[in-house]
């Protein structure tokens, strides 16, 4: 899909029937998922900079010297957040991994590798913490959502805790409008800028930029990327039934957040 600034409501819906249409949850995300942030990593990396306050606070509180893990650590804005944790980051696409190496070169403070969010590289009860901001939404069904969480648990010693974000079903104060009774399994586009176009860095434009990548013209291609969009308590939910207990949860910037500790 390309030669707009935005899809028509037909596109979308076109678009739509076919991700309905792959055969399987795994086709629907390499080709809805993966495919596309592979495409769009360098400038969807130009959008990503600033720590999310929770994340943020859940870092800067976690103890000296703690080993900690991002699943689905895009670009790595999290990694280097307080030094004075060792984080590995992974992500399934190589495209965002290429971006994280290039912008957190030299650093001692993590690692980063290609990883699948099903099947994390990583024995058992190893880490003190981890996070996953904005990844668990981009599972094509229930039963691999709560997979995802669960391996994530997996890899955390008893009594670790993670947070998890996912994009929320709440959204009726943002400019995406989605609210309570639509559909939650939705298509969202991202406008790639032409080559030699860059964003301004700052904190408003990184919010509107979040689900529209940035300005572009009427020859800009868009890619549709698959969410499932968490109405309130579920993410809560799948949580619990993946084996964990959920330490406190909440809502920030159009997300469902929950920290989650291994039992």
């Amino acid at each position: 899909m390309s030669g707009k600034l935005q899809p028509t409501e037909e596109e979308i819906h076109q678009e739509t029937l076919r991700f309905h249409s792959r055969p399987t949850p795994v086709v629907k995300e390499s080709e809805f998922v993966h495919d596309v942030y592979n495409e769009i990593a360098q400038h969807f990396s130009q959008t990503r900079y600033k720590p999310w306050p929770i994340v943020q606070e859940f870092l800067e509180t976690r103890p000296s010297k703690s080993i900690g893990v991002d699943v689905g650590c895009g670009n790595g804005k999290y990694v280097a957040v307080n030094p004075d944790l060792f984080i590995i980051g992974s992500d399934y696409s190589t495209g965002l991994i290429d971006q994280a190496v290039q912008l957190h070169r030299g650093e001692k403070c993590n690692d980063l590798m290609v990883a699948d969010g099903l099947n994390l590289p990583h024995n058992s009860n190893t880490f003190d913490f981890a996070i996953s901001i904005a990844v668990i939404h981009h599972f094509a069904d229930e039963e691999r959502r709560i997979s995802a969480i669960a391996e994530i648990l997996r890899v955390l010693e008893k009594g670790g805790q993670a947070l998890i974000y996912c994009w929320a079903l709440e959204q009726e104060k943002s400019r995406r409008g989605y609210k309570e009774g639509m559909e939650q399994d939705v298509l969202v586009p991202w406008v790639l800028v032409k080559k030699g176009k860059r964003s301004k860095k700052n904190g408003k434009k990184e919010q509107k930029e979040q689900d529209k990548g940035q300005e572009g013209d009427d020859q800009s291609p868009v890619k549709m990327r698959y969410y499932h969009l968490y109405k309130r308590g579920e993410l809560t939910e799948n949580a619990i039934k993946a084996g964990g207990k959920v330490v406190r949860d909440g809502y920030e910037r159009d997300n469902w957040w929950v920290v989650v500790e291994k039992v």
